[in-house]
């Protein structure tokens, strides 16, 4: 294994080391009945998909929350963000946890720790809600890659592309839904009902799990081995990070103290945790594995494609809040067009790899998602649902072909010992991809209004004659509709023209977004050219 070279001959401890997690491993790889198996897979994917999804239909109802539990706008952003802190750090942890308490006693815990964690809607203050949500998003978290370790443990090689499928529907589908079904349950019912839809599906992959997951003793030898130091400043420079990139755009970024200490922590943490990675002799996270070129520009590829996919979900709602008044209702009907088509499309996507190379399919999706981004540069006032319409689809498009032969091309010919530190790498990168994507895009939507503002603003002049016979027009306007006095009709069109130019700036930043989405996925579609095609992927079932 990796993790024991060494120039030195092994010591007696090392073998004996060598020995038990040889024995731990071909306990883990016994294969499961058919019916158990995908029982298992099943069961696993509906807990990854509840986990993103309730990511995004809390976000869609955080103003009803922070209203009804009496939280600011600046303090209630703590009720997401707690949630990914937790996320974000137990998702490296989870490979070697599931090998110290047994993958059937690690993950079921975790279900009924989300489940049993609904209890978010009875919260009556933010105090409850940051602790119960940060429960809930370490819980929340195992169920991702957990989700994907058993699909590329468990399932023959031939049918893993149906698993991945189904995994896509978590990594893809859940971002694109859930403003949509947040959106309903908020306006149709309460804001508690978002959490009480976690009850059924969470009780099926209870079920599913507890039925099909073998029985396999813990490996509690392996608490005394454990990368402690690496689990530490892993645990903090993740934390940090993701705090900053929650805070940095409120607080102004290096403008902020708080921030400067949160990126100094993040910096000297995560530099810490890749040294001991690569030198420790059992590391937590086998990092060599991104020396392997299918792996390491598929965890690129993944990491760009986690930026526009969480960075669309992020700047769609904010353009139809800001620009077109939409409700969180309205909105999540424009955003169902980008969710709705994958699950026809995603089921497609096995049988494409069986009849075309899936770089060519991977290809084809960054394209179609780039394209889609592309479509929405030149917007302008009155691009609403209808014009979206049409982006929203290809985006669909693109998000359904690029995920599972993208999973399954990076993942192929990974042993089934580095299963965990592959699947933590390749889920944390591409939520760590939206969290800087999310930070970035809030920040430049911000420099770019103001870019724009000033260039219009100096063109909006009273020595320009259109101007002067805008104002006239506009006053006369005001004059015609009820108000008497010259001076105040005067002063409304004044406002009514600065409102015109501050309104055509954003539309112009958000044109400038869209653009930088599509520049990532032409980066992360270049990255997918320079894949090798696996000598071990096979969708059909062929040899």
């Amino acid at each position: 294994m990796a993790s024991l070279v060494a120039d030195d001959t092994p010591t007696e401890s090392a073998v004996s080391t060598f020995v038990e997690r040889a024995e731990y491993d071909a306990e883990q790889t016994q294969a499961p009945s058919g019916v158990k198996m995908w029982s298992a897979v099943i069961g696993a994917t509906l807990g990854a998909f509840m986990a993103v999804l309730n990511i995004q239909i809390v976000n869609a109802s955080l103003a009803d929350i922070q209203g009804a539990i009496g939280a600011g706008t600046d303090d209630g952003g703590w009720i997401s963000t707690s949630y990914l802190i937790a996320e974000i750090v137990v998702i490296p942890l989870s490979g070697w946890l599931a090998q110290v308490f047994s993958l059937r006693r690690y993950l079921l815990v975790n279900a009924v720790l989300f489940l049993v964690f609904v209890a978010c809607a009875f919260a009556t203050n933010l105090s409850q809600m940051i602790v119960l949500r940060a429960v809930q998003g370490f819980s929340g978290g195992v169920l991702i890659p957990m989700a994907f370790t058993i699909i590329i443990t468990l399932l023959p090689k031939a049918k893993q592309p149906v698993g991945l499928a189904l995994f896509a529907l978590s990594a893809t589908f859940a971002p694109a839904i859930g403003p949509t079904i947040g959106g309903y349950l908020t306006e149709t019912y309460s804001w508690k009902y978002i959490f009480y839809v976690n009850l059924v599906p969470g009780a099926l992959m209870v079920a599913l799990l507890w039925f099909s997951l073998d029985r396999t003793p813990m490996k509690l030898f392996l608490l005394r081995q454990g990368d402690w130091v690496g689990i530490v400043t892993m645990a903090v420079g993740l934390a940090a990070l993701q705090t900053a990139l929650e805070e940095g755009n409120k607080d102004d970024w290096f403008g902020s103290p708080f921030i400067v200490r949160l990126s100094v922590v993040a910096a000297v943490s995560l530099t810490l945790f890749v040294w001991i990675e690569l030198t420790t002799l059992r590391p937590l996270l086998n990092l060599r594995l991104l020396g392997r070129r299918n792996f390491g520009f598929g965890i690129l590829a993944n990491f760009l494609l986690g930026i526009a996919l969480y960075g669309s979900v992020f700047i769609l709602p904010v353009y139809l809040s800001r620009i077109q008044g939409y409700n969180a209702e309205q909105i999540g009907i424009v955003l169902a067009w980008t969710g709705f088509p994958q699950l026809l499309l995603i089921p497609l996507v096995p049988r494409l790899m069986q009849r075309f190379d899936a770089r060519l399919v991977i290809g084809t999706g960054f394209a179609l998602f780039a394209a889609s981004n592309f479509m929405n540069v030149y917007m302008t006032a009155n691009t609403a649902a209808d014009q979206l319409f049409l982006p929203n689809v290809v985006r669909a498009l693109g998000q359904a072909l690029v995920f599972a032969p993208l999973s399954a091309v990076a993942t192929a010919g990974i042993e089934k010992e580095n299963a965990g530190s592959a699947s933590a790498l390749f889920n944390m990168m591409r939520n760590l991809g939206g969290a800087i994507g999310i930070a970035m895009l809030q920040t430049f939507l911000s420099k770019r209004e103001q870019f724009h503002s000033n260039i219009l603003t100096h063109h909006v002049s009273l020595f320009e004659e259109a101007t002067r016979a805008r104002l006239v027009s506009l006053t006369r306007y005001f004059l015609d509709h009820g108000v008497s006095d010259p001076a105040v009709a005067g002063h409304r069109a004044v406002v009514a023209v600065a409102l015109r130019v501050r309104q055509q700036a954003n539309v112009m930043a958000f044109g400038d977004t869209f653009f930088l989405l599509g520049a990532a996925l032409v980066v992360a579609l270049l990255a997918s050219l320079l894949l090798k095609k696996p000598d071990h992927l096979d969708a059909s079932g062929a040899h």
